[in-house]
Order: structure tokens, then sequence, then C-alpha cells
């Protein structure tokens, strides 16, 4: 298990958000490259069909495109996008050797009724890749909301202080409320990748 070096004041992340229409095929995916202390550095841009399995790779390539080293962990808004394409936290820990950090903002009983209902003829593959994403865990943030992490690399300790460092208010971390706001405009604006 890795640190994730909290004491460093430019500690870099790569925060992945997503946006979609919902009579598209493919969804938007953002990546900012953003320090600690809220310094952005870098920018990035892939895409995931929805419905499909292909947003881990769709992370992998994002990552390898960046070209930085510097950056010390992945931090994902949600880790089943784009209409139930569910991202490998542990593919991705495993690809990256860094710390993979997926953050959902409600309680969930689970996915279950839905996968069979989306996917009539594939549903046992799709459950199968939920249950590999293994349980939440609550954070309550200084903000004194709720937020639910997955974490593969690093300690859930660490975590805390770090999503506790990166949300100025509400339950959104900064990179990934930003990462959105890019995602839903490149959307808006009909770009694809």
């Amino acid at each position: 298990m890795r640190s994730l070096h909290l004491e460093k004041k430019g500690l870099r992340g790569l925060a992945i958000a997503e946006s979609f229409a919902p009579n598209s095929s493919k969804s938007v995916l953002s990546g900012i490259v953003m320090r600690r202390d809220f310094i952005i550095d870098d920018f990035v841009f892939g895409s995931a069909t929805l419905g499909g399995n292909d947003a881990t790779d769709s992370i992998l390539k994002m990552y390898d495109e960046l070209d930085r080293p510097d950056v010390s962990y992945v931090l994902i808004s949600g880790l089943i996008v784009s209409m139930y394409n569910i991202i490998d936290i542990k593919k991705l820990f495993y690809s990256l050797s860094i710390p993979i950090i997926g953050v959902s903002y409600r309680d969930s009983s689970g996915i279950k009724d839905a996968l069979k209902h989306h996917f009539p003829n594939s549903f046992e593959s799709k459950i199968s890749e939920y249950h590999k994403l293994g349980k939440r865990e609550k954070i309550t943030l200084h903000t004194c909301n709720d937020i639910f992490v997955r974490v593969e690399g690093c300690a859930l300790n660490d975590v805390r202080h770090l999503l506790n460092d990166l949300t100025m208010h509400g339950s959104i971390p900064e990179p990934i409320r930003v990462s959105r706001l890019l995602a839903k405009t490149l959307l808006k604006k009909g770009l694809s990748f």
C-alpha cells in the first residue's frame, strides 16, 4: 500500500468525470491534473460507450496520453459510469501503481436489479464486474456531507484527509467539480473523443 504523501503542497492527482446525453452512444470523459493547492496543471479527454465495457481502458489511455509521472493518484467520480460501464478499480491500480479512489455521493443498496433489467442476456458478467468493485466506505467530510468511496492502493484514513483538503464546500471534491464542468461543456459543444 502506497502513501499519498499528504505533506506535499504540490501533490498532483488526476480527477476524472463524465457527461453524456441519453440519446448518444458515447460519453465524454474529462480529466484534469490538479495540485492539492487547486492549481490546474493539465487536461486530458476520452470517451466511454454507454452500456459498454471500455471505461477502464479509456482511463488507462487518458493517463498514458498525459505522460505525467508526477501524478500521484487517480480520483474518479463514480466507478459505474456511462449507463453501467463499470470501471475496474483493481485493474487501474495494478496497471498504474498509484492509488485509485472512486467517489460517489449517495448511499445505495446496489444495482443488481438494474443490471438484470438493462442487460437481460449478459447481466451475470456485469454483476461479476460490479462485485469486484468491493464495498464502499462512508466518509463524513468537514463540510458535514457524507460521501462514499472505494479505494485501491492507499489507506482509507489518507483518503479521508485528502478529500477533506480537496472539498471546499458541499460533497464534491474540487478537482471532480471542475472536471465535471469541463465534460458538460464539451458535451454541449458536441465534441467527441
